[in-house]
């Protein structure tokens, strides 16, 4: 028989493995783009890790022993997938959400119980030793049968040694213990690629190039039939459901499915294409088997049937097909291997290190989790090797793997009543737990391993084989499954399992309170972690955990912290599952006691968004009506804040954003002291005072005046309703600035009307004392009364300008739309004018440059409302004794006026601000800003440009630059004859 050195087989053996690291470490280093990394291809080849040795060579064992009751292996797990959307969705969905890595966290969690944490990962290893003691012996036998010359056993030892380096390498090679090992994802698919590949080929050469020499398959099986059916038990009824139910259980029970399917998961809606083609892959690697078996019959390959597919390459002495099967054994036994003790590792780090021993926060936590997951690893595969010398060795494939799957069998009670049974407990999971798993080591793993070692021992015991098997392990499961519903009808649920079965169930979602966390800030919250975890790992925890929030580094909003708070424990779960987890952060950040609030709405709201795709019926109808509701409330044109009895935001939509330029993400969680000015105060003193309506209440933003109309209503709680206060705040500036202008055009007329009625009765006296002044002139030549009458008259034409300016000044707001000529000169003195009749202005000296000839078209009211507007803001700059100057230059087309002060000037930050309205640089109450926009639009009306330049010299004075298109005067002239 052919045969290879061992040389050569470690070669093949180290190659392989070496290959398979290589994809995962190209993986890591970016070399292999994302999108073939994350495609649901990869996903579903990944998931090829089920399909172990026992797949590739024992289920060839299984089809010569049942017939096509090797179809099981395939078809329970199958249906677990196609059952995905209301069986392994909900579970990927609460272990993403809480961090739950392994199923002894998910069962931990639920149950909320450190005991049910490390029973099931002590009763784990009821189901990995098995499991890898069956890859560990058929890599061993395999081995023995291509090179004779090592026993099987210390073969075995080898292949054990270079597993716990590869798998080291593979998943306990970085510091961070949270991290997605993509690479191994990624690598789980090449090798279920590798060994479909294989399986596939020695198929195809079974039937075209073994079968073709005797007529054809079909005939040979019509010859052989009774030579067949001889060989096979017929696959009772009982036998037949069992290997469906324990296969159907695996996809979620086994420690490697686990790990595969929801922890190493990165994209959810993976779970979609797996539903169907995952049971594709499995469908390929069972038609293979029989061809295989028909060929190692018809060959008589001197192998037991489930070493028929490395027998077949021997037989026909084909080094190539030889190597091809070894390569495609190997693949398919170290993939799991390396998957369940990672998983197992990290199972009994979680659960049976860390509840007991935690270095001190001295060390290097990260560091200690990760040479201490090395260590399980070696120990896991070592205590494997230690069962396949002591039992495992004499044991074939199909014991082995029906031992593993019945005892993971006994964790399937928990996981539905997580799931379906709210009212299931901890005691009732661990009564049946414990009876399951002692069951079956009574009449499973005893029977099993003393007719292996072929010891004399007593009935029951011995009476257990193939053919009957399947009646201890549904006792094992019935009485599991009796003792989980019983107790748990007959014990009371402790509130934490009430709490953590709404957050399980996949019919409720869970009402998170809205108690205060002693610790204020963030900060607060890494002093407190700091005692059990060191400072560096309380940092880093809590950054890490901001960050996946979305939350800044400093946070102190009440729900920020409560959010905060559950994303660590999610977060410290994955780290060191979620019994430890719990127990740190309830210990070390604790809520405020007798401060039982109302339900967190707010949070309540966004798991009813993770659940929306999931309701229907009533349910669904209730949740649209809810979102409709939400999406009115945020879109109404009117800022809209709900407040919960404390004054925590509740609600903050889209108009009061729009209002307040505060971000509804940045205060929702928060009390209304926590808002910047002025709203704070504002909405806070609006909120404690009685009165419910409050209109035109002034806020001043910026220097610029804002007008809010705020109206109120108190929510009352009642059946279980929430109290609280919705407040509503409208603006009201426009309507503020309409009734202003309304006022102002009211309050011109009125002085309009004024001015007339006073010119009336002012002209009257002044005429007749005019008219003396002229009698006195006319009437004597004295040259003292000459001047008196001279100074009169002076003063009599003052007044009369006087009077006529304000006249014009009243009328300015009535203007013409046709423009005339204007002397400039003169509307900049009638300006001067003006501001001379103020007490403010008698230290101040107006100077006027510009010459009397510079003309334009225009508004002259209009344009004496400009220069007013302009100097009496630089009077109000400027100190007593200063002087302001008005300077012209013209060209031919244009006037240049630029109004000079030597004031205080302008900051820089505001100059490109100052025409907008309502700013000024005035104190509050001294200047409404809408001078300055008023001039703006005045000077645009007249085809001009205004600017400031600020300071001028010195850093002080501002200069008024105004534009204006010059009006030149056309004489007509005669015509030329």
């Amino acid at each position: 028989m052919m045969s290879f050195s061992l040389g050569q087989l470690g070669l093949i053996v180290l190659g392989y493995l070496g290959a398979l690291f290589t994809t995962a470490y190209s993986v890591e280093r970016g070399w292999v783009p994302r999108h073939w990394v994350r495609h649901p291809l990869v996903y579903i080849f990944s998931l090829g890790v089920y399909a172990s040795a026992w797949a590739f060579y024992g289920s060839v064992g299984m089809a010569n022993q049942y017939g096509y009751g090797f179809l099981a292996y395939y078809l329970g797990i199958s249906g677990a997938f196609v059952m995905s959307p209301i069986l392994l969705r909900p579970i990927l969905h609460i272990a993403r959400i809480y961090q739950l890595g392994s199923l002894a966290d998910l069962l931990a969690f639920r149950y909320r119980s450190r005991l049910a944490g490390m029973l099931v990962s002590v009763f784990t290893l009821a189901v990995v030793i098995p499991m890898l003691t069956l890859q560990i012996s058929a890599i061993a036998d395999t081995l023995h049968l291509l090179n004779s010359e090592w026993p099987a056993t210390t073969l075995a030892f080898g292949f054990c040694i270079i597993m716990i380096i590869f798998a080291v390498l593979f998943g306990a090679r970085h510091v961070s213990p949270r991290e997605k090992h993509e690479g191994l994802v990624f690598a789980l698919a090449f090798e279920s690629l590798l060994k479909l590949t294989a399986i596939l080929v020695l198929a195809g050469v079974a039937l075209f190039g073994i079968f073709d020499q005797v007529g054809g398959l079909e005939q040979w099986l019509i010859d052989n039939q009774d030579r067949l059916s001889n060989q096979q038990i017929t696959l009772q009824e009982g036998p037949w459901r069992t290997l469906l139910l324990v296969f159907f259980a695996a996809a979620i029970v086994m420690p490697h499915m686990f790990h595969v399917t929801f922890t190493e998961n990165v994209n959810s809606d993976a779970l979609k294409p797996a539903s169907w083609g995952f049971p594709l892959f499995l469908l390929a690697m069972s038609m293979a088997v029989p061809p295989i078996l028909w060929a190692g019959i018809y060959l008589d390959v001197q192998t037991p049937a489930e070493y028929f597919a490395i027998g077949i390459g021997l037989k026909l002495e084909s080094p190539f097909l030889v190597i091809l099967t070894f390569v495609g054994g190997l693949a398919a036994a170290s993939g799991i291997m390396i998957v369940i003790t990672l998983a197992t590792a990290a199972m009994f780090l979680n659960h049976l290190v860390l509840p007991f021993h935690k270095p001190s926060p001295r060390h290097d936590f990260y560091r200690w989790l990760l040479w201490m997951r090395r260590s399980l690893i070696a120990g896991i595969l070592l205590l494997a090797y230690g069962f396949y010398r002591s039992v495992g060795a004499d044991l074939d494939l199909n014991r082995l793997g029906i031992l593993a799957f019945v005892a993971a069998l006994q964790f399937l009670p928990g996981v539905l009543g997580l799931l379906y049974w709210p009212k299931s407990n901890r005691k009732g999971f661990l009564s049946g737990l414990i009876a399951g798993i002692l069951v079956w080591i009574y009449a499973m793993l005893l029977p099993f391993s003393e007719l292996a070692l072929g010891w004399n021992v007593p009935l029951p015991l011995a009476a257990v084989d193939e053919s009957n098997w399947h009646l201890a392990a549904l006792s094992a499961f019935a009485i599991n499954l009796l003792l989980f519903v019983l107790v748990s009808l007959s014990s009371k649920q402790k509130a934490s399992e009430m709490s953590a079965a709404e957050a399980c169930s996949i019919d409720t979602v869970s009402r998170p309170s809205r108690r205060p966390l002693i610790a204020g800030n963030s900060n607060d919250v890494i002093m407190s972690l700091s005692k059990p975890l060191g400072r560096y790992v309380a940092e880093r925890e809590v950054y890490q955990a901001l960050t996946d929030l979305d939350l800044p580094s400093y946070e102190d909003r009440p729900y920020a912290l409560r959010r905060l708070r559950a994303r660590l424990e999610a977060n410290l779960s994955g780290l060191m599952g979620p019994t430890v987890a719990h127990d740190i952060v309830s210990r070390y950040l604790p809520f405020q006691e007798n401060a039982e609030l109302s339900e967190d709405i707010y949070q309540i709201e966004q798991r009813l968004e993770g659940f929306h795709d999931r309701l229907s019926g009533l349910a669904g109808e209730l949740d649209n009506l809810r979102r409709y509701h939400r999406q009115t409330l945020e879109r109404l044109p009117m800022g809209v804040c709900s407040l919960a009895d404390d004054g925590e935001i509740l609600m903050w939509n889209q108009a009061m954003t729009e209002l307040t330029q505060i971000d509804a993400a940045q205060v929702t969680g928060s009390h209304l002291s926590r808002l910047p000015p002025p709203w704070n105060q504002l909405l806070q003193d609006f909120v404690v005072n009685e009165p419910m309506h409050e209109h035109k209440k002034r806020v001043d933003i910026g220097a610029r005046p804002r007008w809010y109309s705020l109206h109120k209503s108190v929510i009352k709680p009642s059946g279980g309703q929430p109290g609280g206060i919705v407040v509503l705040m409208e603006d009201q500036t426009e309507t503020q600035l309409l009734e202003d202008e309304l006022m102002h055009s009211e309050r011109l007329a009125s002085i309009g009307r004024l001015a007339a009625g006073v010119a009336h009765e002012i002209g009257n006296p002044i005429t007749g004392i005019d008219c003396l002044a002229q009698t006195i002139r006319y009437e004597t030549d004295n040259p003292e009364l000459l001047e008196m009458a001279n100074q009169i008259q002076e003063q009599t034409k003052r007044v009369t300008r006087i009077v006529q300016s304000l006249m014009n000044f009243a009328h300015a707001g009535h203007h013409s739309t046709e423009h005339e000529p204007v002397s400039l000169a003169h509307v900049i003195d009638e300006a001067m004018q003006l501001l001379r009749l103020s007490k403010r202005s008698q230290d101040i000296a107006f100077i006027n440059e510009c010459a009397a000839d510079v003309m334009m078209l225009g508004d002259d009211q209009r344009l004496v409302q400009v220069f007013v507007n302009l100097l009496s803001n630089a009077r109000d700059a400027s100190e007593p004794g200063q002087t302001i100057r008005v300077v012209a230059e013209t060209d031919e087309h244009q006037v240049v006026l630029r109004i000079i002060d030597q004031g205080h000037g302008i900051p820089a930050d505001k100059v490109d601000r100052i025409f907008e309205p309502f700013f000024t640089t005035k104190d509050v109450g001294k200047g409404t800003g809408l001078g300055l926009s008023l001039v703006y639009s005045i000077i645009e009306e007249h085809y001009g440009h205004i600017a400031i330049e600020s300071p001028v010299a010195d850093g002080r004075g501002t200069c008024v630059k105004v534009s204006l298109p010059r009006y030149h005067h056309i004489e007509e002239s005669e015509p030329v004859a």
